[in-house]
């Protein structure tokens, strides 16, 4: 049967544009606003904030079910884009998902958002981040009755002519970890346990923190770009029209200043990019070039890449041409606001048969933050996080009509909801409640101490971006009663 829906795009060349963050807050009235943004950081080359998706009856629940709800928009024909993205799917997938086909604990998200979050887009502005060069693509034909062609254009140029001042943003709270350090410090020790008894060999444990806070979430989105620019950054806001169901949560916005890629593929060849080893950025040049050099040659941190770079290796290895799959770059240093991380680089030829969507159900969750084996760590994580992720350690990206790919890793990553009790703490309209979470990977040889700092390092650009003005980013730092 053919698709219901066709995309013949139609490409308008707009001349220099402002940064994705900017693009955002003058499209933000759009439905279904979804943001790529590569907003520092390497690799970066493209950004693009689509809007308006395609009318839907239902997004599916499950990652299986994409595949076919994707398909049903199909190009009309082959025009050259700018860009990665060429019309398709763009779908922020939770971690509680969990791995296609297996058998493992799915908890509940504590604030109940949606398993996934998409949308099949033929709308969306395109920007080159080396010149600043941008592009607004729409669909002619999308088949679904929305506004003539003529009239869309004009609404987003109109919009794009207008600059979007920034609005307040400040606490209303302190900023609460849910999990105490002394707490999560013995779910340390009891993952070293289980590794000594050979139950696995890694395990990615994270905690939870939150704050009360009064501004757009748009705002907060610049803010955390401003903060901590990454390569992988998203802004995608959600309610009933784009969110999977059933969910308690009817609307919300993930916000990510994510600097890992879970894979990209361009049809024939892919590549995935985990992270791990991590060390705090230094107070001066010579402290910071130190700490680097010290996290490259740090034989935990390198052994704890080995071991998922393996995994990746094997998971990429489901997907792969028999000999196809190869590491390169082992171990590159990455350096961003907060932090230095070590990554590599896994490639694989895509065996024939195989798309996009099998690479989804081969890597996800990424390795990085779940741990090897995945299923045994994956079952530990449950066990002692004792609650979902939701879309933290889960990914966003895209599948376009070419069956091209590309999706992130969810680390670093805000969510905000719009929250009564906000407002009722003095907050007003647009008060909300953002929460984040923080974690890392642990090995026998980790100390229980240093992980838990870890964990605060990587949070310090996302607690950063919540501060008030001169606050410290942690001086408001509290542990909620344990229930």
């Amino acid at each position: 049967m053919s698709p219901p829906f066709r995309f013949a795009p139609r490409c308008l060349a707009l001349g220099p544009l402002p940064d994705a963050g900017e693009l955002v807050a003058r499209l933000a009235a759009h439905g279904g606003l979804i943001a790529l943004d590569s907003a520092g950081g390497a690799p970066r080359r493209w950004s693009l904030v689509a809007f308006d998706p395609l009318k839907t009856d239902g997004v599916p629940a499950q990652l299986g079910a994409l595949r076919t709800w994707a398909a049903e928009l199909a190009p009309a024909r082959g025009d050259d884009l700018p860009g990665p993205f060429h019309g398709g799917l763009l779908a922020a997938l939770s971690y509680d998902l969990g791995p296609a086909g297996e058998r493992v604990a799915r908890l509940g998200d504590p604030w109940g958002a949606p398993r996934v979050l998409a949308g099949r887009y033929v709308d969306f502005l395109v920007r080159d981040e080396t010149s600043g060069q941008g592009w607004l693509v729409l669909g002619d034909e999308p088949g679904d009755g929305r506004a003539p062609l003529e009239q869309r254009r004009e609404r987003v140029r109109a919009e794009l002519a207008g600059a979007c001042a920034a609005g307040e943003l400040a606490p209303l709270g302190p900023l609460v970890r849910h999990t105490p350090a002394r707490e999560h410090r013995r779910r340390i020790e009891v993952v070293r346990e289980r590794i000594a008894a050979g139950d696995f060999y890694q395990v990615n444990l994270a905690h939870r923190m939150t704050r009360a806070v009064r501004g757009a979430p748009v705002d907060l989105y610049r803010r955390l770009r401003a903060v901590n620019p990454a390569p992988y950054m998203a802004y995608a806001a959600w309610d009933e029209a784009n969110a999977s169901r059933p969910r308690a949560l009817e609307r919300g916005v993930l916000l990510s200043a994510s600097p890992e890629l879970l894979f990209e593929f361009d049809g024939q060849r892919a590549r995935t990019r985990p992270i791990k080893g991590t060390a705090p950025r230094g107070s001066t040049p010579d402290e910071d070039r130190a700490r680097a050099a010290a996290l490259l040659a740090s034989a935990k941190d390198r052994a704890e890449l080995a071991m998922i770079v393996d995994l990746e290796r094997n998971d990429l290895g489901r997907v792969a041409r028999a000999g196809g799959v190869r590491v390169e770059g082992f171990a590159q240093l990455e350096s961003y606001a907060s932090v230095h991380h070590l990554c590599a680089d896994v490639l694989a030829e895509i065996a024939p048969g195989r798309d996009a969507f099998d690479l989804l159900a081969a890597l996800f969750p990424g390795g990085s933050i779940s741990g090897a084996p995945k299923l045994a760590s994956l079952a530990a994580i449950a066990e002692l996080e004792g609650e979902g992720r939701g879309f933290f350690t889960g990914s966003l990206g895209f599948v376009d009509t070419r069956g091209h790919a590309a999706f992130n890793i969810l680390i670093r990553t805000l969510v905000w909801r719009p929250a009564a009790a906000a407002v009722e703490a003095g907050g007003g309209i647009g008060a909300g409640e953002v929460s984040f979470h923080v974690g890392g990977g642990i090995t026998w040889s980790s100390e229980a101490a240093e992980e838990d700092r870890e964990t605060l390092a990587k949070g310090l650009a996302l607690a950063r971006a919540l501060a008030g003005p001169d606050e410290e980013p942690y001086a408001s730092l509290t542990e909620a009663p344990r229930a």
